[in-house]
């Protein structure tokens, strides 16, 4: 990576498209610590440059920010296999909800049927009808 000189919030926030107020944010939780110029501004280098690419990566992943708290301050994110193994749980459930809702629209835009009548979208529509 190329070398960066000191950013202000401004600019590292305009760098990754953010608003300032989510940097500072960010600092708030734990996830960022700028340095601060003598005038008490805070300074953002390469390390931080690097450190908000993680945070939105992190995010990118679906990683909430105390989590991302923990697995970035830890010297390893297998560190924390609990939050690793929770996260690919949850993700795992998202990807079957996400396949099961292709297949229905898929049904929904071969059946030439109302929805309703559709005997493919049908299992589908009885399991969302609770018992009497």
């Amino acid at each position: 990576m190329t070398s960066v000189a000191a950013l202000t919030i401004g600019e590292l926030a305009q760098r990754f498209g953010l608003a300032p107020h989510v940097l500072r944010h960010w600092e708030a939780m734990g996830l960022l610590a700028p340095d601060r110029d003598s005038g008490g501004q805070r300074r953002y280098g390469e390390a931080d440059v690097v450190r908000v690419a993680m945070i939105l990566l992190g995010k990118d992943a679906g990683f909430g920010l105390r989590d991302l708290r923990t697995l970035l301050g830890a010297g390893s994110p297998r560190d924390h296999p609990e939050i690793l193994r929770r996260h690919v749980a949850m993700l795992e459930d998202r990807i079957a909800r996400a396949t099961a809702a292709k297949v229905l629209i898929e049904q929904a835009l071969s059946c030439p049927l109302p929805f309703d009548e559709c005997p493919d979208a049908w299992e589908h529509i009885a399991a969302y009808i609770p018992p009497p």
